[in-house]
């Protein structure tokens, strides 16, 4: 599997509010998003010692027995919160129907602010380490700052006012995945993965990963998969079917998925990667945005509710569509 760097870009120039640095900025972010739909970012404010911590507290908590785990495992079908065991998903199967699970076991969070509100589940959060609560409300609040500096980027790439997006993204919603992808002392079935190929169903996705074998692979737009190579202290970012579908297919919703690691590895490779899904507010509206469409290009696609769209992603992926 042939490596490649994402595009990179410094999005500190921007942050930090310069005419000319916004302009570079501005156009390294919207030719990324056109051409390949992923970049890596740098310079985007989130303190290292909070993405190590975290990560550290997340690593001791899927390191628990597994019956212990459980414990936080939710009761709907369609889990959106809480413990994922391994089998309990297949992310394939929004492109592809049946396919194998994926090689995966997940803890996932809600946006922390929206807990105890109408149509918002409760958290669960571990006992242990105790620490794990506290981390998921600091990192909420630095992932929510740096994705409302991204929608101001993504609204000035897209040829519209700077605040644009600010009425949609005043309650934005969030949900914090840290997926633990287990050694394989087993072969993987045929067609299995640590995580299915799919497209990722919101606006954008922020990924902290690690540099353990077995890692994000990209689809390249000739068809060929590339492995995403890991550049340290950065988020890899990338465009979501909500925003693909709001930009009128300008900006790429790409095909990536997470590769096993290779039989002949040795040593561990387990892996953990620390994902931020963003969008719009639940009830959002999403129609091609004025600046994407005209009588050469009309809208491609029906609007949308967000809330309901993503809805319907998660239930695909856990076979609960026709429930």
């Amino acid at each position: 599997m042939a490596e490649f760097t994402l595009p990179i870009v410094d999005i500190s120039p921007f942050l930090e509010g310069t005419a000319a640095g916004k302009e570079r900025v501005v156009c390294e972010f919207a030719d990324a998003f056109e051409s390949v739909g992923f970049a890596v970012i740098t310079g985007h404010g989130v303190p290292e010692i909070l993405t190590n911590g975290l990560y550290d507290a997340a690593t001791e908590f899927f390191q628990e027995p597994f019956d212990a785990k459980m414990t936080y495992s939710p009761p709907e079908a369609a889990k959106s919160r809480g413990y994922l065991p391994m089998g309990m998903e297949s992310v394939a199967k929004t492109l592809k129907g049946e396919t194998p699970p994926d090689l995966c076991e997940a803890l996932v969070f809600g946006a922390p602010h929206h807990e105890g509100e109408e149509g918002h589940s409760a958290n669960f959060y571990p006992e242990t380490p105790a620490s794990l609560a506290g981390l998921v409300t600091e990192y909420t609040d630095a992932i929510l700052t740096l994705n409302a500096a991204l929608m101001r980027l993504s609204a000035l790439a897209l040829d519209l006012p700077e605040d644009y997006f600010a009425p949609m993204y005043a309650d934005p919603s969030l949900t914090l995945r840290f997926v633990n992808y287990p050694d394989q002392d087993t072969d993987p079935l045929p067609g299995q993965l640590r995580y299915g190929e799919h497209h990722d169903y919101g606006a954008i996705t922020i990924l902290r990963q690690d540099a353990a074998p077995g890692g994000l692979e990209v689809m390249a737009l000739d068809g060929t998969w590339h492995e995403a190579k890991v550049i340290p202290e950065s988020f890899v970012i990338n465009v979501g079917d909500l925003l693909s579908r709001w930009t009128n297919d300008r900006w790429r919703s790409t095909l990536h998925r997470v590769s096993n690691p290779a039989r002949t590895a040795t040593g561990s490779t387990r892996r953990l990667s620390m994902v931020a899904f963003t969008g719009p507010a639940g009830d959002t509206t999403v129609s091609a945005l004025p600046s994407c469409v005209s009588q050469d290009a009309p809208a491609k696609y029906e609007p949308v509710s967000a809330g309901d769209y993503i809805m319907s992603k998660i239930r695909a992926s856990h076979d609960l569509a026709k429930t």
